[in-house]
This record gives structure tokens, C-alpha cells and sequence, in this order.
């Protein structure tokens, strides 16, 4: 089976307010929404792959992170290992660069079966810690 370690970021405004982004059709788990990130690359840490990704994928450097969750999910053709990271503080204005949707919403409006099913203790941990 196929493992793959993934780094993704959970950016957080002041206003306390999350930006998503939403995969393309041509994906693996097509149009559903995601905290933006990706795969590790060899020899990469998940904070480094957390950095580059972000940049890549959304135009951000991001400058204040911290882990938020580790999570482990198993799908019929791959093992996952997502690092979840909090990111607070970056430069850049968060956008798609790759032609993704992105948008802002409120941590009460992250709606768990809208995301990939590995994502859904990061969703109720974050509606938890926000309520």
C-alpha cells in the first residue's frame, strides 16, 4: 500500500476566520474542500513541506505556525499521515494559483462531509475550540 505523509495548513485570521480551498475535478476526491497543502518531498520535514506548499498553492510564506493535529487514515489503495499546522501569521494574500477555489468561512461553517474524510477530527476540533 502506498503511504504518503502530507502537510497541510489550517490559516487562521485575526478575525478568527478559516481559508479553504477546493479541490479541482481532476483530483483524487474531486470538488471537495480542503486546508490547503501537499505531499512531503524526500528528505523534507512536514514544516518545510508546510512552507512550500503553501506558497506554491496559495501565494503565502507562512512566518507563525504551530502543530495543531497528526492524523493517520487509511484508504483502500493508500495510508495518509496528515500534519495539521495552524498557521497564524504569514505574508501574502491567500489565493489560488493553481485555479482552485479558495474562500474564507468561519470556523462554525466548516461542514465535515464536505471535506475528505481524514479531515473530520481537525473540522470538530476546530468548531470546538472556535464555539
Amino acid at each position: 500500500m502506498k503511504k504518503l505523509r502530507i502537510a497541510a495548513g489550517i490559516i487562521q485570521n485575526a478575525q478568527g476566520n478559516i481559508f479553504i480551498t477546493q479541490r479541482t475535478a481532476d483530483m483524487h476526491m474531486a470538488d471537495k474542500w480542503e486546508f490547503p497543502g501537499g505531499k512531503l518531498e524526500a528528505g523534507e520535514t512536514a514544516a518545510q513541506a508546510l512552507v512550500r506548499e503553501l506558497q506554491e498553492e496559495i501565494g503565502i510564506d507562512a512566518t507563525e505556525f504551530q502543530p495543531f493535529e497528526t492524523v493517520e487514515y487509511s484508504l483502500p489503495d493508500r495510508h495518509l499521515i496528515l500534519s495539521f499546522f495552524l498557521v497564524r501569521e504569514w505574508t501574502g494574500d491567500p489565493w489560488g494559483k493553481e485555479g482552485q477555489p479558495g474562500r474564507w468561512v468561519k470556523p462554525s461553517e466548516l461542514i465535515a462531509e464536505q471535506f475528505p474524510p481524514a479531515n473530520v477530527s481537525v473540522i470538530e476540533k476546530l468548531r470546538q475550540n472556535n464555539d
